[in-house]
């Protein structure tokens, strides 16, 4: 139970820690220190505290906690399946929509325009090396094909049920979707309690989702191997803008290729884009590099209305600069940076 009083964060966890089922509060800080730095170790209400749950790595696996108490660590990070960006980047997107964009444009305002194009490639690029880290992790835990699998579902998920999509990859791997085994009915029963269904529209309600899902894979049980052997020739002629690049690369016609190969052209619009950027083209990088340009100058897949205008009103979108993946996310980094740096947590 999540306590929103004083005392440890969470009541009355079950764990199991080694193979042994332990029930007991779990309190969460930033680092291990944390715990001496708050004194939970000499106040009461944190005696029945069995797990220290941290977000970044620490030299020790053991709190000392009350009386003496040794408390197991559970450490964080290397454990995310997304970068801590791309969890901030949910909150800060919120807090965008009920913003005027008039002030992210009045802030870079006083930039000259090749400056402002800078800030975004340099926000843009940080978020692509840290997806490629994490996509990186996510195979080395899990493997390329439940990786491919994980990350297909989550992306399917969309923003609000992105966790129960991600319990379901874990219970069924693609073998048992592949092979007729998973019912579309049953899986959206099993997690009835954790679907968010307010303003979903019918296309993209999670009963829908999974049934799309098992189609794609008894059609196409291969294709995250056929996804790994997939080799792109981007364009070794320089041009300037997005434009130029998608046409000299034929983006267009890869576009089509990868969905009708891969899952049988049953992704369509702005959610495919999302799955090639967010999904499979981080992963990729993780196996042989050279896909960020791709990655930067793809189309930009699903983003709130409110970004593109913000960033035409910077005049960093023109003919030959089209509204591209590396822009957006070059945005939401840098607005990211600014919450921070004004003192708001959005992690």
């Amino acid at each position: 139970v999540w306590n929103r009083l004083g005392g440890p964060d969470f009541k009355r966890a079950r764990l199991a820690i080694e193979g042994v089922k332990v029930v007991g509060d779990v309190e969460v800080h930033l680092d291990e220190a944390s715990w001496q730095t708050h004194r939970h170790s000499t106040d009461p209400a944190y005696r029945d505290v069995v797990l220290h749950v941290v977000l970044f790595p620490t030299e020790v696996t053991l709190t000392l906690g009350f009386a003496d108490r040794a408390i197991p660590i559970l450490v964080l990070l290397p454990l995310l399946n997304r970068g801590l960006e791309d969890y901030a980047e949910e909150d800060v997107v919120e807090r965008l929509a009920r913003r005027v964009s008039s002030r992210t444009v009045d802030e870079f305002a006083g930039l000259p325009l090749p400056q402002r194009r800078a800030v975004l490639a340099e926000e843009a690029e940080h978020r692509w090396r840290e997806k490629v880290r994490f996509a990186g992790q996510r195979v080395e835990r899990l493997g390329w094909e439940a990786a491919c699998h994980h990350v297909a579902l989550e992306i399917l998920g969309y923003r609000f049920n992105r966790i129960p999509m991600l319990r379901l990859a874990a219970a069924w791997p693609l073998s048992r979707w592949s092979d007729g085994t998973v019912e579309a009915e049953v899986l959206y029963r099993s997690e009835a309690e954790r679907w968010s269904l307010q303003g979903s529209r019918p296309a993209n309600h999670p009963f829908r989702r999974l049934q799309f899902y098992a189609r794609w894979a008894r059609s196409r049980p291969d294709w995250p191997e056929v996804l790994r052997s997939w080799t792109v020739e981007l364009p070794t002629i320089q041009v300037e803008g997005s434009r130029a690049l998608r046409k000299l690369g034929g983006w267009a016609n890869l576009r089509q290729q990868w969905a009708e190969r891969l899952t049988g052209s049953g992704v369509t619009g702005s959610r495919w884009d999302t799955l090639i950027c967010d999904g499979w083209i981080p992963l990729l990088e993780s196996q042989r590099t050279g896909w960020g340009l791709l990655w930067h100058h793809w189309f930009p897949g699903d983003l709130p209305p409110y970004l593109g205008r913000a960033l035409r009103q910077m005049g960093v979108i023109s003919h030959s600069q089209p509204l591209c993946h590396g822009l957006a996310q070059g945005l939401l980094g840098w607005w990211i940076r600014q919450e921070r740096a004004g003192g708001a947590s959005v992690d």
